[in-house]
């Protein structure tokens, strides 16, 4: 009996002890992660001229707001805002979309031609025309000067479909079958039965394609420089950048005469702070697919 007791003890301080170091641990963690972005916030508020000193922590020393109105001191950054939003909002519904059709019509298994079409996708990821090439298939295909140039090029990406199709292929093969039964065809067994089972994945490949459309300014530059209405954030922010590191003119002089009165230093972090806290609002939302699937208990074999 005091050999059971004392083996239970023993066992009791081990899992103590290891919860302590879990604790400790994820603490420590969580300062790592957290200590940068609070730093580049209390900078991004922090007074311009008290910055070039150093030495900010996690908060403020002289707190302002002129570093953020510097920012929007620029009369094409609400413009390029608008456009980035709705850039941002229909590239992911267009690449969700055709990212789980295509990886839908790969899953199946009576898909005759699969066989040979993942590979031949598959080398799209390793092989590329090039930016020249890229370019100029832009121009005959009309979309420079366009809005159309930020959504058809993204329309797809392997990548996301081999993700989608892996997830389906792990799905219960009865849901379709017992579909079929039913009366349903491909496409209400994709748009009703699928999908909703799909939910987590889409999620997440989601999440990729909105980051990747906020977060694109090179094809503004590329495609789109010359069409101040077409102008994206990213692309604004990037010239705000620019205009506080170098003597470049800038074409508004109100903000030209702004920013002679803030450091790089605060307009970078203000910038990485205008970009970074819309994904920030936007991750809570979608956590929950990430952790758990919804097929949970759909099927029992």
């Amino acid at each position: 009996m005091s050999t059971q007791k004392g083996l239970l003890n023993q066992r009791s301080f081990r899992d103590k002890s290891f919860d302590v170091f879990n604790i400790l641990f994820m603490i420590v963690v969580g300062i790592v992660t957290l200590y940068p972005f609070l730093n580049v916030l209390a900078i991004s508020f922090n007074d311009s001229v008290d910055t070039v000193r150093g030495g900010i922590s996690i908060y403020p020393r002289e707190f302002t707001l002129e570093n953020y109105k510097t920012i929007f001191a620029y009369d094409t950054l609400l413009t390029g805002l608008q456009n980035t939003v709705i850039r941002t909002v229909l590239g992911t519904l267009i690449g969700v979309l055709t990212a789980s059709m295509l990886a839908y019509t790969l899953s199946r298994v009576d898909f005759q031609a699969r066989k040979w079409m993942s590979p031949l996708f598959a080398t799209t990821m390793y092989f590329s025309g090039g930016l020249i090439p890229g370019y100029m298939l832009m121009r005959h295909l009309g979309l420079i000067g366009t809005f159309e140039v930020y959504l058809l090029p993204a329309l797809l990406s392997v990548w996301n479909v081999f993700i989608v199709r892996s997830y389906i292929d792990g799905l219960p093969l009865a849901l379709q079958e017992s579909a079929k039964l039913d009366g349903a065809n491909d496409f209400v067994i994709f748009w009703k039965v699928i999908l909703p089972l799909c939910t987590p994945v889409l999620a997440t490949i989601a999440l990729f394609v909105a980051v990747g459309h906020w977060n694109a300014w090179f094809d503004t530059y590329l495609y789109n420089s010359r069409s101040p209405e077409l102008t994206t954030l990213q692309y604004e922010l990037m010239k705000v950048l620019q205009s506080t590191s170098s003597s470049t003119n800038y074409r508004d002089p109100n903000a030209q005469q702004a920013i002679a009165s803030v450091s790089p230093e605060s307009i970078k972090m203000a910038i990485t702070i205008v970009v970074t806290v819309p994904i920030l609002v936007v991750y809570p939302f979608l956590q929950k697919y990430f952790v758990k699937g919804m097929t949970l208990g759909a099927v029992k074999s």
